[in-house]
């Protein structure tokens, strides 16, 4: 099964950077979101985003053109209609979720292939509502989406062969690395990265060390782009602290019992980067 045409729903940080990969990579590609506000708003940020890739090099000034002209922005989700994939890059709430996949089902053709973009929420559960489950998968993408190189792809014991197939080809022509993950709490990468974020957390609330030795540390010791502290900083204390819960919810692991210190901070509204406050101060 070759995508000509890609639906993205939702043109938020994620979405949009979705959008600007398959547009740059051939493909013809649908937004959608609730109001023009909102859409103008996304799509003003993939222009600026194509500008500085031209800026650096990246693209050609023809490329950008190309790839631009390949977008189309809507606040109608009816236009999902000839779509072959769809993905859904709505905030990570279930009962959104579900109920965009229950109109998609409605909207789509019986063939396209569904998608979710949730970095920690059960694939299955959205899938169930549709009456294509055989053709729903989770396509968890990463931040910065256009600089990323993973794509974590999410097999429910219910997505076909077929399906899974068709999702990693499209990964690759995006130019990432794909890897495929079983639909089991965190996947494979939140598994592995939440209880080393919530090691750095304790052990600063504890006084084990200051912020900036514990990140010196890592990024240095460990040879990481940057250390834990910063990072979460980066991504939101917010959104570590619904994945953690998330993981939790489902596991009912120990290890993944949030900080108190982090749930604190995000009663604060000290959620990092995009608040000018986290662990650092950005003010």
């Amino acid at each position: 099964m070759a995508f000509k045409k890609i639906g993205v729903v939702g043109c938020g940080l994620m979405g949009r950077g979705i959008v600007e990969v398959s547009a740059k990579t051939g493909y013809d590609v649908v937004v959608s979101e609730i109001n023009k506000e909102l859409l103008d708003k996304g799509m003003a940020a993939i222009n600026q985003s194509v500008a500085r890739a031209v800026e650096k090099g990246k693209m050609t000034e023809d490329d950008k053109n190309k790839a631009l002209g390949k977008i189309k922005g809507t606040t109608d989700m009816k236009d999902f209609k000839d779509c072959d994939l769809v993905v859904e890059a709505a905030i990570e709430n279930l009962d959104l979720k579900k109920k965009i996949f229950l109109d998609l089902d409605r909207i789509c053709r019986p063939d396209a292939i569904l998608s979710t973009n949730t970095s920690c929420l059960s694939v299955m559960d959205v899938a169930a509502v549709t009456k294509r489950p055989d053709k729903v998968l989770g396509c968890h993408f990463f931040n910065p989406v256009p600089i990323m190189k993973l794509l974590e792809l999410v097999k429910t014991i219910t997505t076909a062969k077929v399906t899974l197939d068709a999702a990693v080809e499209w990964g690759k022509s995006l130019g990432k690395t794909v890897i495929v993950a079983p639909d089991r709490p965190g996947f494979i990468v939140n598994r592995s990265f939440m209880p080393y974020m919530i090691e750095a957390f304790e052990m600063y609330e504890q006084g084990v060390a200051s912020r900036e030795d514990i990140d010196t540390g890592v990024q240095l010791g460990l040879n990481h782009p940057m250390g834990p502290l910063t990072l979460a900083d980066m991504v939101g204390l917010d959104t570590l602290l619904f994945v953690t819960d998330a993981i939790y919810a489902e596991t009912k692991n120990p290890k993944f019992i949030a900080p108190v210190l982090l749930r604190k901070m995000v009663t604060a509204g000290y959620l990092g980067r995009k608040t000018g406050k986290g662990f650092y101060d950005y003010k």
